[in-house]
């Protein structure tokens, strides 16, 4: 799995105007799932961003994690993460996993932050979603699974 995180003051997501979708200080997680991808990913990365030390301390030292400071996070789909532009001028998408096998691990992944106690609003899989953030810092970060094991 691969997930681009992104610290924000605040973020949104709409689907045909209607927002589905919203938290305030914390995480905007966009998360791709790969075609090899098992529960063992969708496990590890949500351990591991709701745990990575980001948040700034008292002392303005990215110090604290989410779980410390109570922040929410809003995942959202994103299988364009599994884009190859290495040929041609269009992105070849064969590397991410076909809807029924990343619904349930996007789905698991949701389900363990929110099992760690992160409020966790989403998208809409699927869906054409309008995305908007405040990015805090800005702080933006890659994570993908497979460079763990």
């Amino acid at each position: 799995m691969r997930a681009v995180l992104q610290r924000v003051s605040r973020a949104e997501v709409r689907v045909g105007g209607v927002s589905v979708g919203r938290i305030g200080a914390g995480l905007l997680v966009l998360l791709g799932v790969g075609a090899g991808d098992e529960e063992e990913d969708a496990d590890y990365l949500a351990r591991k961003i709701a745990e990575l030390r980001i948040f700034e301390d008292d002392v303005g030292k990215m110090n604290l994690s989410l779980l410390e400071t109570g922040g929410e996070m809003l995942a959202v789909s994103q299988f364009t993460l599994y884009g190859d532009c290495r040929k041609g001028r269009r992105p070849g998408y064969s590397d991410a996993a076909p809807p029924e096998r990343a619904v349930p691990l996007y789905e698991r992944f949701v389900e363990r932050v929110r099992a760690l106690g992160v409020g966790t609003a989403t998208g809409r899989f699927g869906a054409m979603m309008d995305v908007e953030l405040v990015n805090d810092g800005p702080v933006t970060l890659m994570l993908d699974s497979k460079k763990n094991f």
